[in-house]
């Protein structure tokens, strides 16, 4: 790993106190292991356990291919069809919520081409690394489980492959290969042995890789415990000394933690740690399923399942499937129609691996919901907090969290350490979100 500048940071600070890092999830775990790796103190507290929210259950892609924003052209029409419908893999449950009422407008405005574009846009550029990083922490020894078999994307006819790959060369603009023509006919479910005949065209991006995710978590915070980094799990953060300017220390149902900074990376929960500080962030919970099941054949490749917006990773030798944006509020309650929708959309690339629906309480484990968190533009941010020199936050991932993970980490310790924005950042800038 490449040194940054050492340069001292914006505002005074006691060196000898700690970073705290709020958040124990993916997007903590590697801006902890960043700033420790430079030799700045740093101390982790979760209200749960390590890893316990949104990284743990997804479906541990790391891509290039798949790394836009979630608000597009045309997908505020296919949430207005999904109304009423649990079995829509885009799921809107409408809520007399004024925020979230202003939270849809603002993805609406979002989801214009050029808005669309100049997210897709920021996204590949700071996931430009993403690969040499993961290759970084495992040469530090670091078990990130990162393997690269290819993304095969899967449909059941030739005309929606052909118009999805027009779409994604577009998009890949040179970053990353894709196909000239997808495979059609036949032999278009070969490109992957767990396909079914009813898969009608498929095309292979290679190189995208997959993680257990859980795995992953577990690794780095056995490697941030050899750096000597202090974790602290099952404490809540209840709020900031320093009614302004910098914050002095970190109150938590433990005690208080005198820090030299802090970094909010808490996912969903960063919404009340920032309004602490008098600050608004407007997420919302993209609620994802998952569950893992046992086929044979397994697949061997990450599969993506076009027309229903389905995907299932290879993972420890079995397969996680996982889908579904479900926008019904901040919470994890889990909805047993959206398994069972996930299952069904499912089976329709992948063959008749359960007859009915009741069979899926015997074939699957791990049924998992968590509430990702989305900003209505699709991106997270990853900025200083306004008003609070030694303050900064990551959150609003969506989907990304692991794939992004060690670019954000890496760039947002940069900044801790030299005071100055990284231009990667510029498009993740906390203003924008009250422009």
């Amino acid at each position: 790993m490449n040194n940054v500048s050492s340069a001292a940071p914006a505002g005074p600070r006691r060196r000898d106190n700690p970073v705290v890092v709020v958040g124990g999830g993916v997007i903590g775990l590697c801006t902890a292991y960043y700033l420790a790796a430079e030799g700045v103190p740093v101390e982790i507290v979760e209200r749960r356990s390590i890893g316990s929210g949104a990284s743990w259950g997804n479906a541990g892609w790391v891509c290039l291919s798949h790394s836009a924003p979630v608000p597009s052209p045309g997908v505020i029409g296919y949430a207005a069809r999904s109304l009423g419908r649990p079995d829509s893999p885009l799921y809107l449950r409408p809520r007399p919520d004024g925020q979230f009422l202003a939270w849809l407008w603002r993805f609406w405005r979002s989801s214009s081409p050029h808005r669309f574009r100049d997210g897709y846009q920021a996204v590949a550029d700071l996931n430009r690394p993403t690969f040499q990083l993961f290759e970084e922490m495992a040469e530090a020894g670091i078990e990130t489980t990162l393997h690269r078999p290819g993304m095969v994307h899967a449909f059941l006819t030739a005309g929606a492959a052909g118009h999805h790959l027009d779409i994604q060369r577009q998009m890949a603009a040179g970053r990353y290969e894709v196909p000239e023509e997808p495979v059609v006919g036949p032999s278009a479910h070969a490109c992957d042995p767990a396909l079914s005949p009813a898969v009608k065209a498929a095309y292979l991006v290679e190189g995208e890789g997959v993680v257990d995710p859980a795995a992953f978590v577990r690794a780095l915070h056995a490697a941030l415990g050899q750096a000597g980094v202090k974790v602290h799990e099952n404490v809540e953060v209840t709020g900031f000394a320093g009614s302004s300017g910098p914050v002095e220390a970190v109150l938590t149902s433990q005690g208080e933690i005198a820090c030299s900074g802090v970094v909010v990376a808490a996912g969903m929960r960063s919404v009340n740690l920032l309004g602490a500080m008098g600050l608004r962030l407007p997420l919302q919970a993209g609620k994802g399923y998952s569950f893992t099941v046992d086929l044979d054949p397994a697949p061997l490749h990450c599969l993506y399942f076009g027309e229903r917006r389905v995907v299932a990773s290879p993972m420890g030798g079995a397969t996680r499937i996982a889908g579904t944006m479900e926008l019904s509020g901040n919470n994890n309650r889990l909805d047993w129609r959206r398994i069972v929708a996930i299952a069904r959309a499912s089976r329709r690339y992948l063959g008749p691996w359960f007859d009915e629906p009741d069979d899926l309480m015997s074939l699957i484990r791990d049924p998992w919901v968590g509430g990702r968190p989305f900003l209505p533009d699709g991106l997270p941010v990853i900025d200083r907090v306004p008003g609070r020199e030694n303050a900064y936050v990551a959150s609003g991932h969506g989907m990304l969290g692991v794939t992004l993970g060690p670019a954000t980490g890496r760039r947002l310790t940069e900044y801790v350490l030299t005071g100055r924005r990284p231009q990667a950042l510029t498009p993740f800038r906390f203003d924008r979100l009250t422009s």
